[in-house]
């Protein structure tokens, strides 16, 4: 999937149906003149419905279709005959979608397993006919209750993406390019900052025909979580992953500190985020002889503490079966 195709934010105007009619139809044949009211209630509207499907992996069907409207009730007709139910729109959407509310921002539901079905906007219920309202004071209602009308609204669907692993780092950190060796996704590759725009996923191939997915997640600049650079656009990707992998070069000025505003920066958007898995990549290592990584390593493993970090090259692929394993037992921790 190309990068333009993968659409992880839509806006979309939904309506549901409106409740059909009750009768107000009095009952006459040949031989019953006075057979009393037996006029049927309306239909229901149709209900705005959201489901979960597997095989989606992006919003990218919404983007030219924003507006999605459900079919009306019947109304009802003699013998309480009710009428049909309006038509149920679909709105089928990859796991891991948030529907919110575009003006108040209010979360409605999040969609996280194949065939989930919520509804986020209930059609009119019916009315209901005049047979409903006889009385023995009152044998012939004329009158029946019209149907209640749909509603409509503005909703916002937001794609978390639902990744194993994901990649935390600065721009130019050398996330896309580790992705496209350990997985056949074909990021965009280049020697500038922000390259990568949107997420772009790919499924690791382990051992014994295993497999887990990774995620690459746009790079994250000092002060995203207030919204710097690309900001909450790619935060709530980190959300859904189970591990996070910090990705950093092996020439930056201070590993420790860049992997310090890293943290701080989920930490800042959403303090639940730490309690991730998380593992250290010292990527472009192929620039660094044995004396140097021996080095930097005694330095690293001072001031990271307990949080496990290893050396990794993609272009010599240096280390990653060890990145593959340490993940692996994370993932399966």
């Amino acid at each position: 999937m190309t990068e333009g195709n993968f659409v992880d934010y839509v806006k979309v105007h939904v309506s549901s149906g409106n409740g059909g009619k009750g009768s107000a139809h009095l009952r006459r044949e040949k031989y019953v003149p006075k057979g009393g009211p037996d006029g049927g209630d309306g239909g229901r509207g149709g209900h705005v419905i959201v489901k979960g499907n597997e095989s989606l992996w992006t919003l990218l069907h919404y983007k030219f279709q924003r507006h999605f409207k459900a079919g009306h009730g019947e109304h009802g007709s003699k013998n309480r005959s009710t009428g049909a139910d309006g038509a149920n729109v679909y709105l089928e959407v990859p796991l891991g979608t948030v529907v919110k509310e575009t003006a108040s921002g209010k979360v409605l539901v999040e969609i996280t397993e194949h065939g989930q079905e919520e509804i986020v906007l209930e059609g009119g219920l019916g009315g209901r006919g005049n047979w409903h309202f006889k009385s023995a004071t009152n044998q012939t209602p004329r009158y029946a209750q019209p149907g209640i009308p749909g509603s409509e609204s503005d909703l916002t669907l937001e794609l978390k993406v639902l990744a194993d692993v994901g990649l935390v780092g600065f721009p130019n950190a050398g996330k896309s390019t580790l992705l496209s060796v350990l997985t056949s996704a074909k990021p965009k590759i280049a020697d500038y900052p922000f390259t990568t725009l949107k997420p772009n996923l790919g499924i690791v191939q382990y051992r014994d025909f295993k497999s887990f997915v990774m995620a690459d997640i746009p790079g994250i600049i000092e002060g995203a979580a207030e919204g710097k650079g690309l900001g909450h656009y790619f935060l709530r990707h980190i959300e859904r992953n189970a591990t996070l992998l910090f990705l950093i070069p092996a020439d930056s000025i201070d590993v420790s500190r860049e992997y310090e505003i890293l943290l701080n920066e989920l930490k800042e958007y959403n303090p639940e985020l730490l309690d991730k898995d998380r593992l250290v990549a010292i990527s472009k290592s192929d620039m660094l002889d044995a004396e140097l990584r021996e080095e930097m390593g005694r330095e690293v493993g001072k001031d990271l503490g307990d949080v496990p970090f290893l050396f990794i090259s993609s272009v010599s692929q240096y280390g990653l079966q060890e990145l593959k394993d340490k993940l692996w037992a994370l993932l399966n921790d």
